[in-house]
């Protein structure tokens, strides 16, 4: 091993441990690693900013970006206002029901969304229902962005992980690919994350009466503050996610939508840089950028081909053990390092197996999405979507730690993945 390989793996351990511990601010831990890394002569300025396969994801940095400015413009009409009260006055002021609704409000929008654009639509409303209702937020929160990988799971466009699995490239798969082999455990998994969070979250479930009958007597219509804006605002958000749900046929990635909309809505709202901007969470797109290029550093390496291409000879020829494995094994990784850069690496290494193993080998592809997906739930950083609801937490003077999070992720992993080893060998291999 060289000296090269071993300073690469030192410094991506240590900025893992200062994100874990939290002893110095994560985007500063994250850019220093990047820079780190460069200093070792592991990247340089072209891996790192124009390679799809070891550099900054721009369509993850764009997508949230544009999501960001059209998600800060209309909460200036108060339309997350609305939807609290509307959505406390429905559940009667009940704290499990509300969380309830909200999982599956959550999972059915991450599935044809994306999981980090529901992440920034749902967070708001929910804080601003916790508000309301005196209730802890951060139960609903993590509950929610929990929902939110689940749910990505089902279709092609729900997950980025989906997205590069089901590329021409890679396993050329059309959405109802997906939908008919990870929507129906979704289904599942989704009823299962309730059941769990009333046992994970009960202390966060305290009924107050005079609470829930105050939010009873507030007229939600009340809340909206500027009705224009909110046409506005909802005709582009309507053009945007139609545009997401058909991007296979128009022929637009969805960072490219995202942007589109946010200037389409800047022209016509005409706020001013100061409102246009006053939502984007600067630090973590920064964080994310740092995060890509690390990983981005290890696959230039070769470290992390060499670990796929050891699973991959263990694989070979047993197809069901193969399964099993990649999802566990795509699970604990992607919990490590972001679910994309994860996908990125191994997509190509399943191709190969794939194509040896003709249709028996087919179930692998499900196995890694569900793998990957799933596994994001496991700690703070290991899906976009968990570090998209941590930064708007923050703003919301939220505190959501790296344990506060990961200690109910692992559980929430533990038993979505141990509920998917029966499915796939029920489905594919009985």
């Amino acid at each position: 091993m060289s000296v090269q390989i071993v300073l690469a793996l030192l410094i991506f351990v240590a900025v893992y441990f200062f994100i874990a511990t939290e002893k110095l601010p994560r985007v500063t831990v994250a850019l220093a690693g990047a820079a780190a890394m460069v200093l070792i002569g592991a990247t340089d300025a072209e891996h790192s900013f124009f390679s799809e396969e070891t550099g900054v994801d721009w369509n993850v940095i764009f997508l949230l970006l544009g999501m960001m400015i059209i998600v800060g413009i209309l909460r200036q009409t108060g339309i997350f206002e609305f939807l609290a009260i509307w959505a406390a006055k429905r559940a009667r002021g009940r704290p499990f029901v509300i969380m309830a609704m909200m999982i599956v409000i959550t999972g059915v929008l991450s599935a044809f969304l994306d999981n980090v654009t529901t992440v920034l639509l749902v967070v708001p409303v929910t804080i601003l229902v916790c508000d309301r209702l005196g209730v802890p937020p951060i139960p609903y929160l993590i509950a929610e962005v929990m929902a939110s990988n689940i749910g990505g799971a089902a279709t092609l466009i729900g997950d980025p992980p989906n997205i590069i699995i089901a590329s021409p490239s890679r396993g050329n798969l059309s959405f109802n690919d997906f939908l008919i082999n990870t929507a129906p455990i979704v289904v599942i998994l989704l009823a299962a994350l309730i059941v769990l969070c009333r046992f994970l979250f009960r202390s966060a479930f305290v009924y107050n009466p005079e609470r829930a009958a105050r939010v009873m007597a507030l007229n939600e219509r009340e809340a909206l503050r500027d009705k224009v804006l909110l046409i506005k605002s909802l005709v582009v958000v309507g053009l945007v996610l139609a545009a997401f749900v058909l991007h296979s046929v128009i022929g637009l990635d969805v960072s490219v939508v995202a942007l589109l909309g946010s200037g389409l809505l800047i022209l016509l709202t005409r706020l001013g840089n100061a409102k246009n901007f006053s939502e984007v969470e600067w630090e973590t797109l920064l964080f994310f950028a740092g995060l890509f290029i690390m990983v981005g550093s290890l696959v230039n390496l070769g470290i992390i081909d060499a670990v796929g291409k050891a699973a991959g000879d263990l694989i070979e020829g047993h197809y069901l053990a193969g399964a099993l494995a990649l999802l566990v094994g795509s699970a604990v990784l992607s919990g490590i390092i972001d679910n994309i850069p994860y996908v990125t690496t191994m997509a190509p290494l399943t191709a190969d197996l794939v194509q040896a193993g003709g249709d028996v080998a087919k179930p692998l592809w499900w196995a890694l999405a569900l793998g990957a997906d799933l596994g994001g739930n496991a700690t703070a950083i290991g899906a976009s979507a968990n570090v998209v609801m941590i930064g708007i937490a923050k703003r919301n003077d939220i505190d959501i730690t790296f344990w506060g999070f990961t200690k109910y992720g692992l559980i929430v992993t533990a038993m979505t993945i141990a509920i998917c080893i029966p499915y796939l060998w029920l489905r594919y291999f009985a």
